[in-house]
């Protein structure tokens, strides 16, 4: 009897954790959907297009983030797996395309963009599962099950007027964020157990690190950008170097001792697809939203140096912390501390105090953004000190 073909990475083998070119070729669709999200944020610094953008940055990530998850489980160097990756980022970029206007005319193009990568998604997924584990398919057929009630969502979002869209898209990306923790329980097919979701810590690690250094290259993309377009004189020189330098140790917070230990941490868990749930859907998505707010932050500088307007003073601030508070997160849910590390609660105190400061604007935007750089430095240079001690 001819054996079946197996879609299943090979596990325990030397390379199987390995990321392959394949995914970073995907992944640059993301670097185009990256740029979208910070340009249409800019476009309009106020709280209704934040909370728009937010929706957007959110459908984003869970795009991406399910695919990352599906390549875990797949091989990626088997036709099939690569040629629907490919089908994936030829819709991936009309998606993309269609952010800076998805809550205008483009609603429907990114609506339907969005359903057709998420259900096809797990379609495939359910095909190439189909003769695997019987508890593996089950939870590929409630993920598309899933999938198709908030795609109905969705679409109705996308063809209803803006304000009815934002409700219909928030109530999808709510319904995201409880199928993972109700185990994607389905009527009459029960719920996935946690042993389903059968994962290689070292490759999600991998995997939602490069997408951190996606949204790092937008921001220094952004900051070089600007620059080059600014009159040069010393505030533009300062405001340059205070992003770039910022940028830099937002990269070493995340990169330094945290993203490799985790990995570590993972790969030897008995639950690996409980603590990438935890670790890696939810509170990375606070990082990257912090380093994208980050990036809006350093052109308004970079344009503007002299006046902090409110708009600018809530991103200036906004962008750290939210990056401070899900590393922090990320630190304290992978190591399993007592407590998150102080060294990120402090610097989060610190950005809490600047608040006064900024709102009776004692600082120019400049003064603003090398204080928050001042800070973001603080907690690099308290925990290298802290790990190197201990």
């Amino acid at each position: 009897m001819k054996k079946r073909p197996s879609y299943l990475r090979p596990k325990g083998a030397h390379d199987g954790a390995k990321v392959t070119m394949v995914e970073l070729l995907f992944d640059l669709v993301f670097v185009f959907a990256v740029t979208q999200l910070s340009h249409t944020l800019l476009a309009e610094l106020s709280w209704q297009n934040a909370s728009r953008v937010g929706v957007l940055m959110v459908a984003v990530w869970g795009v991406w983030l399910y695919t990352a998850w599906v390549t875990n489980w797949l091989d990626p160097d088997r036709v099939p797996v690569r040629l629907f990756l490919f089908a994936m980022m030829l819709v991936g970029l009309v998606m993309s395309a269609s952010i800076s206007k998805a809550f205008a005319e483009y609603g429907r193009a990114f609506a339907s963009a969005y359903v057709t990568m998420q259900v096809a998604r797990a379609g495939f997924l359910c095909w190439a599962l189909r003769h695997e584990r019987a508890n593996l398919a089950r939870n590929a057929q409630r993920i598309l099950a899933w999938e198709l009630f908030r795609g109905a969502i969705w679409l109705a979002g996308g063809w209803a007027g803006a304000e009815a869209r934002l409700a219909c898209w928030s109530a999808a990306i709510a319904l995201g964020f409880i199928a993972p923790w109700v185990n994607f329980w389905v009527p009459g097919m029960g719920k996935s157990a946690v042993t389903d979701w059968d994962v290689d810590g070292r490759h999600v690690a991998e995997r939602c690190g490069l997408f951190v250094i996606i949204a790092l290259g937008e921001s220094l993309l952004i900051t070089g950008a600007t620059f080059s377009q600014v009159p040069w004189s010393a505030s533009t020189l300062w405001a340059f170097a205070a992003a770039a330098v910022g940028s830099l140790a937002l990269w070493w917070i995340y990169f330094d001792r945290g993203a490799e230990h985790a990995a570590e941490v993972i790969s030897r868990s008995e639950t690996p697809g409980e603590t990438a749930r935890a670790a890696y859907t939810f509170i990375h998505l606070l990082i990257v939203a912090g380093i994208i707010v980050c990036a809006v932050a350093d052109e308004e500088i970079l344009a503007r140096p002299a006046h902090a307007s409110a708009a600018a003073i809530t991103v200036i601030l906004l962008g750290p912390a939210l990056f401070l508070f899900g590393t922090a997160l990320f630190k304290w849910v992978v190591y399993a501390r007592k407590w998150p590390p102080l060294s990120h609660f402090l610097g989060l105190l610190l950005l809490l105090a600047l608040i006064p400061v900024a709102t009776l604007h004692w600082l120019s935007a400049l003064g603003l953004g090398v204080a928050t750089t001042s800070v973001l430095l603080f907690v690099l240079a308290w925990e290298y000190l802290a790990l190197n001690r201990a």
